[in-house]
């Protein structure tokens, strides 16, 4: 597959993204570390982009305990995208770890690809977060320019499809590392 960019791969269309999940690239996860994407949400109707977002920024940093983990960041919708502060700092949420995907449990192929595991990241026991798993593959071989991402839940033991997808493009570094959630 040759190089693509996120707009390009954002015009493909849920077909398109399945086939490039499939066919995806792995991902070496010590080159996530540090690096801030902008991300875009595809795949949603229109009614719920509008109820939540389509620009965010997924954030990836080692923890004191050498885990990879990352956190969602909220950002202004409209280019170019800063991140939306709470208290002075950004506004973070939608913790998750960094971890290698798990035979079986995703319910649609996926290449070589990582695991973004909220259930993992320490999210309040209520928060519906942690049901979220996030398979995510290199777009082309030996890059992390730009990832491509969907979303599925864990719920009593199975794994459930969403029409969430989402492509990622390396936007820069890591400004701030909050603490996890407690």
């Amino acid at each position: 597959m040759s190089a693509r960019s996120a707009a390009a791969i954002a015009a493909l269309g849920p077909a398109g993204w399945a086939e490039v999940l499939a066919g995806g690239h792995a991902i070496d996860p010590e080159a996530l570390v540090g690096v801030s994407f902008l991300g875009r949400s595809l795949g949603l109707p229109p009614v719920i982009e509008r109820l939540t977002w389509s620009w965010f920024r997924k954030e990836i940093a080692r923890d004191d305990g050498g885990l990879i983990r990352g956190w969602n960041v909220r950002v202004e919708q409209r280019a170019p995208h800063r991140p939306r502060l709470r208290a002075g700092r950004p506004w973070t949420f939608g913790h998750y770890e960094v971890v290698p995907l798990r035979e079986g449990e995703c319910p649609r192929p996926v290449g070589d690809g990582l695991l973004l595991d909220y259930g993992r990241g320490r999210n309040p026991a209520l928060d519906p977060t942690g049901l979220v798993r996030d398979p995510i593959v290199a777009v082309t071989a030996g890059s992390i320019d730009v990832l491509l991402g969907w979303t599925y839940v864990r719920l009593l033991g199975r794994s459930i499809g969403t029409p969430s997808w989402f492509v990622l493009e390396r936007a820069g570094t890591v400004d701030h590392v909050p603490p996890p959630p407690r």
